[in-house]
């Protein structure tokens, strides 16, 4: 902490002259790693080594069908005892495929464990019960970056090897304004109080996120090693989708994420090392993706960065953000890179969105977002806000630095970009090349406290910038 304190009070006292760009104006100049074509090529072959490098899940291939452990599958019998017992029957074979067979079955939550499969087979559906009560004993998780014991999410694993969920069926949390999303406006005035105790030195073990309106996620898989989701559709989670954090080699591939509740982020790697997200489609009410690593105190101390991220291939409807860091970012993050995407929605605010503050401090570095094709935008394409949240009310400065959006096809927007650093703490090198929007509700983009802004062939309606 002092070391953080001691570089705002020296950057507080501290002229930083020639390295702020003031609203309504930008610094161009030409890209210094050489040839846009060259810069992309350069992002596609460390996004290569990257995905090369994943390592994926190792599971047996047998299967347990959950109705020969007496899963009825009518929608109303609860089967979530048959479930388990078709997981631990199955891990003490060591490992295989637990099958969700045709059908609606009913269930609390649901824990995997080393090389377990859960397959969700076509015309499946796994309807989760909603009593939060079901979902104790209270298990260890992350919620909004702070570690707590909390409600079991929907499907949990923790400290597990070889994991999966996939199929082309259906899981539906069934989330509602009549059940979880009630506890969205209770939650956000008891976090305060909770993080507030953190602060003054609470164990994780007496963190009690029951005591609070802290709603699960759908699928958190916590400090595990090969993690793989594939060809499901969630619908409906009580709070964020999919939720991997501390985990190692992610893949989650061709997933369906639909949901228009509060805070029900598609996919947020969360102080996770090597993630790939691949052919998914988003359409939400918060982040479509998100990369997080821990918030404030507890996530400096626990100082994981979130890296080695590749996002490709995928489409985004509705939505906070589609490519978002932040703003629980205290671990850090960087090595992102975002390819080949599609944005459909003018119910989407912003296509890349960095957020963050000066409570949060953390890094963001070596973010790339290129070739992608946006049929409309609700807000910029480009949003990297030091005042999000608590705004400027902290002593850990973050640094921004290195974010790269390059051959962008945008049909309207309501500007190309709003960067607002700190004057003491400027927003690092952002580099914009190719970016055509046809039409924006204005030209006048907003870049405060940036040091390095370089825009190459940018064109916003019809005005190159």
């Amino acid at each position: 902490m002092s070391s953080e304190m001691t570089r705002r009070g020296f950057l507080r006292t501290t002229v930083l002259a020639g390295t702020v760009a003031w609203a309504g104006t930008a610094a161009t100049g030409a890209a210094r790693a050489g040839s846009a074509e060259q810069t992309r090529t350069d992002a596609d072959r460390a996004a290569d080594r990257i995905v090369h490098a994943i390592r994926r899940p190792r599971i047996p291939r047998r299967d347990f069908p959950i109705t020969r452990f007496g899963a009825v599958g009518d929608g109303v019998t609860d089967d979530t005892a048959a479930i388990a017992a078709a997981i631990q029957e199955a891990a003490a074979c060591g490992g295989g495929r637990v099958v969700v067979p045709a059908g609606t079955w009913a269930t609390g939550p649901i824990h995997l464990a080393s090389r377990i499969e859960l397959h969700v087979a076509e015309g499946a559906t796994l309807l989760f019960g909603t009593d939060p009560a079901a979902y104790l004993p209270a298990v260890l998780s992350r919620w909004q970056g702070i570690e707590l014991m909390n409600y079991s999410p929907l499907i949990y694993a923790r400290g597990a090897s070889d994991v999966a969920v996939t199929g082309s069926g259906i899981l539906d949390g069934q989330a509602s304004a009549a059940n979880w999303w009630a506890w969205k406006k209770p939650g956000d005035t008891d976090f305060p109080v909770f993080e507030a105790a953190v602060d003054a030195g609470l164990p994780v073990e007496q963190r009690d996120g029951t005591k609070y309106h802290f709603r699960p996620a759908f699928f958190e898989p916590y400090d595990c090693d090969r993690v793989l989701v594939e060809g499901v559709t969630f619908r409906n989670s009580p709070f964020w989708h999919l939720h991997p954090t501390l985990c190692r080699d992610v893949v989650v591939r061709g997933v369906t994420v639909s949901s228009n509740g509060p805070n029900t982020d598609g996919c947020d790697p969360d102080s996770c090392d090597r993630v790939l997200i691949d052919g998914a489609s988003f359409d939400v009410g918060d982040d479509c993706v998100a990369i997080k690593s821990g918030r404030d105190a507890d996530g400096r101390g626990v100082g994981v960065p979130c890296q080695s991220v590749v996002i490709q291939d995928c489409t985004f409807a509705n939505g906070h953000g589609g490519i978002t860091i932040g703003s629980e970012m205290s671990g850090g993050v960087r090595d992102v890179y975002a390819r080949d995407l599609t944005m459909t929605s003018a119910g989407l605010q912003s296509g890349h969105r960095l957020k963050t503050n000066s409570v949060r401090g953390g890094f963001i570095e070596n973010s790339h977002v290129y070739r992608v094709s946006v049929t409309a935008l609700g807000g910029p394409l480009l949003l990297v806000d030091y005042n999000y949240g608590e705004g400027d009310t902290g002593s850990f400065l973050p640094t921004v630095k290195d974010v790269f959006l390059d051959d962008w096809s945008v049909g309207s927007a309501t500007q190309g970009w709003n960067i607002q650093g700190y004057p003491e703490d400027p927003v690092g090198r952002i580099a914009l090349t190719n970016i055509t929007v046809s039409s924006a509700l204005t030209t006048a983009n907003v870049a405060k406290y940036v040091s390095d802004l370089e825009l190459k062939n940018v064109v916003i309606d019809g005005t190159p910038q």
